[in-house]
This record gives C-alpha cells, structure tokens and sequence, in this order.
C-alpha cells in the first residue's frame, strides 16, 4: 500500500492526522537530524520475527528506546526474537529496508505479524510514515490501533522492556 492509499484510508475513516513533510530518512538517527514538533513522538519501529520463523511482530517504541529482545520474547511468551530478513519484510508487509511502518501492516494479507505498540504511546499520539520517509503522520494511538482492528490486525499493548 502506498502512501496515497494509506492518505486515503484515513480520510475515508475520519481519522484526524497532522502531516509533516521533511527531508527523506532511512532511520531514526537521520529522523532524530530532522527538526519537527512532537519529534519525541515519533516511533521507531523493529520488524521482528521469531527462530522458527512461525512469528512476526512489528513492535513500535520511544525512538529513543533500545529494546531487551530477550526481556520481549518473555513478555509476550515467543520463541527467541530476532531482526526479521529484508526479505521477509518486503514479503509480508511490502516494504523495504528502511521503510518500516506500522502502515505496511494494512499489506499483510495473510496476517502473519502482530503489531505491539509501547505503552508510551497508548495515551496520546504517534508519529509514524505513511510509507513514503519524506513524510510524518501524527495520529491518535486509539484512533491507529482501531483502524488496525478495522482490517482483523493483532495489536498488543505492553511495556515494551528497555536494555539496562
């Protein structure tokens, strides 16, 4: 789904969004050089997978935030996680390397991830790309994760555990 389709679906929903145009970034670091309101807000997003490749998780946390995938894998009761193959995440989410959204779940027909969202973001907005890094759409998290609902999505609500 490309940018234009994702615009469109929130638009048909009646989802309130903020878009923020900026130079093109293919990672938080780069994002972090870009100087946008609500920039603590944007999330960085970890396409994950488990070691049977049975289980993929989009996890969406603080952009500041290093995650305990050991700490993750016993939170959510997974096999061992790792970073998920550019691969796999051009084959279920159709995206590429430095373009992980959660938006790219809206492709995954078959619905092989489950998005897991920080606890950070539930009680306010998050800043994420409508697959297209020259873009940031602030939207609210509830208003996110319904729309998610909307297309059968998994999504879980945690404390997503930080490294020490």
């Amino acid at each position: 789904m490309k940018r234009d389709d994702i615009i469109a679906i929130l638009e048909q929903k009646d989802i309130e969004y903020e878009s923020i145009k900026h130079k093109r970034v293919f990672s938080i670091a780069e994002m972090n050089d870009v100087s946008v309101k609500n920039s603590e807000r944007i999330a960085k997003n970890l396409f994950l997978r488990d070691d049977k490749k049975r289980n993929y998780y989009l996890v969406s946390v603080r952009n500041d935030k290093s995650v305990d995938l050991k700490a993750l894998r016993n939170a959510i009761s997974s096999r061992p996680l790792s970073f998920a193959s550019e691969d796999d995440l051009n084959a279920i989410l159709s995206l590429g390397k430095g373009e992980v959204t959660p938006f790219g779940l809206l492709d995954d027909k078959e619905h092989k991830a489950t998005y897991i969202i920080d606890d950070f973001f539930c009680d306010g907005i998050i800043g994420i790309h409508p697959d297209d890094n020259s873009e940031t759409v602030f939207l609210h998290t509830e208003e996110l994760l319904s729309l998610f609902r909307q297309y059968s999505i998994t999504c879980l609500s945690i404390d997503v555990p930080e490294k020490a």
